[in-house]
């Protein structure tokens, strides 16, 4: 049987198999078929572990690391068991899951990995976020956490975690990087912020309206 690094190797082949649009050009981005109807699928055949837990969910357009890191840690010191989704990952795959600042090890990921294979292969067009996606769920639901910050992805409201039952949702401020010239995209921008909220869940923006930078 092949050591536990080999088959972690194997498992990130395998994720990577499918498409990865964080590695594509932006103008690739247009051409991808966004939307939750994959992921929905993927969960029910899951079990729907996304279900399991309260989820706290960060939407923006910087900072939604550090926020969803921040969140946690502030969980974790008040003795709570918390999972944390991010991406990408540093150095390490794993880095993207992890329970109380501790990321998956990479037997956890190789096992995971073979969990989430029967059904991954019954939906087609799966991308390397979406399966992703829901090993972090799985993980969250087989470690009984008591609470998880899921950081969105590419953005906006068809992003895979969408489809977490949310406490409550944080969005760091909208603000352009440049005078002018993304001055344009910030209402889209916060559009799509919006499309992430629900209905029934509290929703933390920012305290003042932030302006383009002159």
């Amino acid at each position: 049987m092949a050591d536990i690094e080999t088959q972690y190797n194997l498992a990130l082949d395998y994720l990577y198999s499918f498409v990865d649009y964080s590695l594509k050009h932006s103008s690739e981005l247009a051409k991808a078929e966004f939307n939750l109807d994959r992921m929905f699928a993927l969960m029910e055949k899951l079990g729907n572990p996304h279900t399991k837990y309260p989820i706290i969910h960060v939407a923006g357009t910087k900072g939604k690391g550090s926020t969803s890191a921040l969140c946690a840690a502030a969980l974790q010191a008040a003795g709570y068991k918390v999972g944390l989704y991010t991406s990408p990952h540093l150095e390490d795959y794993c880095e993207r899951i992890q329970i109380n600042g501790r990321p998956v090890s990479h037997a956890q990921l190789v096992q995971l990995v073979e969990q989430v294979k029967d059904a991954v292969a019954q939906i087609p067009k799966l991308t390397t976020f979406e399966i992703t996606t829901a090993i972090g769920f799985l993980f969250f639901a087989g470690q009984i956490v008591d609470a998880a910050v899921i950081e969105v992805g590419l953005g906006g409201g068809w992003m895979q975690p969408m489809l977490s039952r949310r406490t409550s949702r944080s969005s760091p401020p909208s603000h352009t990087t440049t005078p002018r010239s993304l001055a344009t995209r910030l209402q889209r921008s916060q559009a799509k912020k919006r499309a992430s909220s629900s209905r029934g869940f509290p929703l933390y923006p920012p305290r003042k309206k932030m302006k383009p930078t002159k």
